[in-house]
């Protein structure tokens, strides 16, 4: 008899070991509210499916359970913070790891954070090395592809419209591809061949990974992978050909090739690069263009501080870094067009936020999305305007996340700028192409707004817009 009750007790907790492993909704959540699974294998991904998107899914879980809250991916534990408060007591100032790119190293399978603090620290100033000394180098052919564009805008008929994501999608292209990659990228073909491959490997990266959409159609599976397969081809014999060489033109891969990684770690760090520049860059030059339209005020005074700032004189660095103006607007773009409405960071060791335990290896999401529509921190959070003068001084835990490839590390170091069209009262065109790795813990964004502007970035799609 006391064998069988040995036995029975044996085999009740068993059971109840394969129950809380097996099905995710009996498993804790460290007491952090949020909701509980609701399928057995995929968590709560059929619930994310149907928001939309993560950043609906983020919003609506933040309104309904506050600043901490958890949910399942797939038998995964997530636990997503959605206000400044919460971010700066999980951010470490001194991580050598970025939670964007970490993000997308994990969804390209590469290694995330594979080596020791040392190596992380190296490859990140490389990385920031890589972006001063391409965009110094390549200064010219910015202002270049910029009077181009102009150019072919000014050609048109006042009343043709302008598909104005289409070009700037281009116009990032052309810029980052050469900047990291170099001259190869002068054939429209190639940027073109790029720009394919690229939408390919972004749209899965944006959709496929999440929903589990990828692993079950083979035939986009295959496509996918058929599209990584030739970037990183493409990215080897650019490496390939620029190791012991010399050249006029300094791009971004020349500084981690004279760097001491192997061609595994060039070929991860620049592909990261590459993909997060692009589209990031083209959403920022789309969204400021897009606000600049809304408000007359903001381009007249734009006008005015082009004009203090460069005179007749030429376009140079050194006085992009006087633009205090063009600073806030371009972080109050930042700001409303949510360009990275998601970041991710794995959690390494036991942490703690407000009275809730974060276990290790948990993944924590960064929900940057509903922080910059926070309506505690922003006065207005859906709406854009910067001639009213209310700034709030968003701090390096916000401000580092929201563009982890735009830099204004020091203010902002180059600006790609059109000047205005000859008569004088024409709308003053902006561009912005500044790639990097972090953002200036002195930063200050514009939080002053209007209501006649709701434009919302909730997905990795375009703006549809005109300009004239």
């Amino acid at each position: 008899m006391l064998d069988f009750a040995i036995f029975a007790v044996t085999f009740l907790l068993a059971l109840v070991g394969a129950v809380l492993y097996l099905y995710p909704a009996f498993r804790q959540a460290a007491g952090i509210p949020g909701i509980t699974p609701t399928e057995e294998k995929d968590g709560n991904l059929p619930d994310i499916v149907n928001s939309g998107s993560l950043h609906e899914f983020l919003v609506n879980l933040h309104e309904r359970y506050g600043p901490v809250v958890s949910f399942w991916f797939g038998r995964r534990l997530v636990v997503s913070l959605g206000t400044v408060d919460v971010l700066k007591q999980h951010i470490n100032p001194n991580k050598t790891l970025d939670p964007f790119e970490t993000m997308l190293k994990s969804l390209l399978r590469y290694q995330s954070g594979g080596g020791n603090v040392s190596e992380n620290h190296m490859r990140k100033k490389l990385c920031e090395n890589g972006v001063t000394n391409s965009l110094k180098s390549n200064f010219a052919l910015l202002l270049k592809l910029s009077e181009e564009l102009l150019d072919k805008w000014l050609s048109y008929p006042e009343t043709q419209h302008v598909p104005l994501s289409q070009h700037m999608l281009g116009f990032a292209m052309k810029s980052v591809t050469q900047m990291v990659m170099g001259s190869t990228f002068e054939n429209d073909q190639e940027v073109i061949r790029f720009q394919k491959n690229h939408g390919t490997v972004w749209s899965e990266i944006g959709k496929g990974f999440l929903d589990g959409s990828l692993d079950k159609n083979t035939t986009r599976k295959k496509q996918y992978e058929d599209a990584l397969v030739q970037l990183e081809s493409v990215l080897r014999n650019i490496i390939k050909e620029r190791k012991g060489r010399n050249f006029s033109q300094h791009i971004f891969i020349d500084s981690l090739v004279q760097g001491n990684l192997n061609d595994q770690q060039i070929l991860e760090d620049s592909m990261i690069f590459s993909l997060a520049s692009c589209i990031i860059t083209a959403k920022l030059c789309t969204w400021a263009i897009c606000f600049l339209t809304t408000s007359e005020e903001v381009q007249k005074k734009l006008y005015e501080e082009i004009n203090q700032v460069f005179g007749n004189g030429p376009i140079t660095p050194e006085k992009i870094e006087q633009l205090r103006y063009c600073q806030h607007v371009l972080c109050e773009t930042v700001r409303t067009a949510k360009l990275t409405p998601v970041s991710a960071q794995l959690q390494d060791i036991e942490g703690k936020i407000d009275q809730f335990i974060i276990p290790r290896e948990t993944l924590v999401l960064y929900a940057l999305g509903v922080v910059l529509r926070d309506p505690n921190t922003w006065p207005s959070p859906h709406k854009y305007e910067i001639f009213v003068i209310v700034f709030v001084t968003v701090s390096f835990w916000v401000c580092t996340f929201c563009i982890p490839f735009l830099s204004f590390e020091e203010k902002i170091q180059y600006v790609a700028m059109i000047q205005q069209k000859k008569n004088s009262e024409s709308p003053f065109l902006l561009f912005l192409l500044r790639q990097g790795l972090t953002l200036s813990p002195r930063l200050e964004c514009s939080s002053a707004i209007t209501s006649h502007c709701s434009f919302d970035l909730s997905d990795s799609s375009h703006p549809s817009a005109s300009a004239t």
